[in-house]
């Protein structure tokens, strides 16, 4: 048996010990996950400086709040989940005992990503937690700093045989997948969910895939463009474009393409300053590989602003690109780097054509003062999630499920989402040994003639 075999079967094991199954275990399971991250903030803030150039404040604010948030909505609500939900009855189980119970599924295998490689592992292991799962971890190799890290100061936190850490790179993560387990959350690109997805299939096991997309954002003429390209900046540049919810490219009308170029740099520069490669705020792309990946889409495009690198250190500058072809490679793919293209369309009817025509994306920005061009957005398009006259935000909100469709993924998870996800609902009905004769109809021999005629006419 292969380290990792041995290492998903002590977790099974250790599941089936039923440890996990109290309320009381899994919130303080929760309460260490929550210490780990508040005594080890400045090991996971240098960890992410290595790996992707973030500063302390921005590793805070971008990846452990939404952990410390989440856990602490949690560990609030998680006495309410976990109770039976009793169910509407029918005429024929009136004394009986209706309800779902949520039991855990068993051993989880949750696979991170590199972009916000904290928050992105943690924070569906919360979820997984609380339903009273194993999870085994198996963080980005290419956050390697962050990966190195968290097997290290998870095993001093949390249980060593319920919550494992798996690293390693493709070898490791095609071994771990021939693995059985109860679910696997993936977090990556389409590409890895489908070979992920097909993993899965061998063993029956449910997977949720939080993928991406190309998620657009159609800027109306009836705008407040200041504002709006203010928060499109800070969206599509926060950690140097590596967001799966960033907008990826604008849709707007020829007549204010101008104006948006100049109000995105005016937030650029108010940002990052004039030169973005000194600012603290501004991240790196995480390896080379990808920062030549994301050089090669600005080729032979009309950069308004920015364009340049610098392979030494990963930089590339925050880019804006006018009177982008809708065939050119910079529209074919997820961008995931800090390059915004500007598509121009004529019309709202013309931009949801457009959008309507590619893959459903993981999230959909819409910028108007008209409520019914954003009623319209939303009504005739298809996407993961939507924000209005915003970007980004809807995934902070724990009331909101957030997840994919179609090519952006599928399954969702966040607040009860997660709990929900990760437990199977189990469909339960308690009836009495006694009161036998309300049911002696349904027992052989039947009735020779039929006592209730289908119709008038028999």
């Amino acid at each position: 048996m292969s380290k990792i075999s041995e290492v998903v079967q002590r977790a099974r094991a250790a599941f089936h010990s039923g440890r996990t199954r109290p309320l009381q275990f899994r919130i303080q399971q929760l309460e260490a996950l929550r210490r780990m991250i508040k005594e080890r903030e400045k090991d996971i803030a240098d960890a992410l400086a290595a790996d992707l150039h973030r500063n302390e404040w921005n590793s805070y604010n971008d990846e452990l709040v939404y952990c410390l948030e989440e856990i602490e909505y949690t560990l609030k609500k998680l006495p309410e989940w976990v109770l039976d939900e009793p169910v509407e009855k029918t005429a024929r189980t009136q004394q009986d005992e209706c309800y779902i119970h949520s039991e855990p599924m068993g051993v989880v295998l949750i696979i991170g990503t590199w972009n916000y490689p904290f928050d992105l592992t943690i924070q569906p292991m919360v979820g997984a937690i609380a339903a009273g799962n194993a999870v085994v971890l198996k963080p980005s190799e290419l956050s390697e700093n962050m990966a190195s890290l968290l097997a290290t100061i998870i095993p001093q936190y949390l249980d060593k045989d319920l919550f494992p850490v798996i690293n390693g790179g493709v070898p490791e993560t095609t071994e771990v997948l021939k693995e059985r387990f109860d679910y696997i959350l993936y977090t990556g690109s389409t590409g890895v969910g489908k070979i992920v997805m097909t993993a899965a299939a061998k063993h029956l096991t449910p997977v949720t895939l939080e993928l991406g997309g190309k998620s657009p954002c159609y800027v109306d003429k009836d705008c407040d463009l200041d504002i709006a390209c203010r928060r499109i900046a800070w969206g599509k540049y926060m950690n140097s474009g590596q967001t799966c919810v960033a907008p990826d490219y604008i849709l707007c009308d020829p007549s204010i393409q101008n104006q948006v170029v100049e109000k995105l740099i005016k937030a650029v520069k108010e940002f990052y300053g004039e030169d973005a490669k000194k600012s603290r705020d501004y991240e790196r792309i995480i390896n080379s590989r990808h920062f030549q990946r994301v050089m090669g889409l600005i080729e032979g495009q009309k950069v308004a602003y920015g364009g340049s690198g610098d392979a030494a250190t990963r930089y590339i500058a925050p880019t804006i690109l006018t009177d982008v072809d809708p065939q050119s490679p910079v529209m074919q793919e997820e961008i995931f780097g800090p390059i915004m293209p500007i598509v121009c369309v004529r019309s709202l009817e013309e931009a949801i054509q457009f959008i309507n025509q590619r893959e459903k994306p993981l999230a959909l920005y819409v910028f108007s003062r008209n409520d019914k061009v954003i009623k319209k957005m939303i009504a005739e398009t298809s996407s993961g999630g939507v924000t209005a006259n915003d970007v980004v935000i809807h995934l902070s909100v724990h009331s909101l499920p957030f997840g994919g469709v179609g090519n952006s993924g599928m399954g969702c998870y966040h607040g009860k989402y997660s709990f929900m996800t990760f437990s199977h609902r189990r469909s339960c009905l308690v009836r009495s040994l006694q009161k036998e004769d309300p049911f002696k109809g349904r027992y052989p021999p039947s009735p020779a003639k039929q006592l209730f005629p289908l119709s008038n006419g028999l």
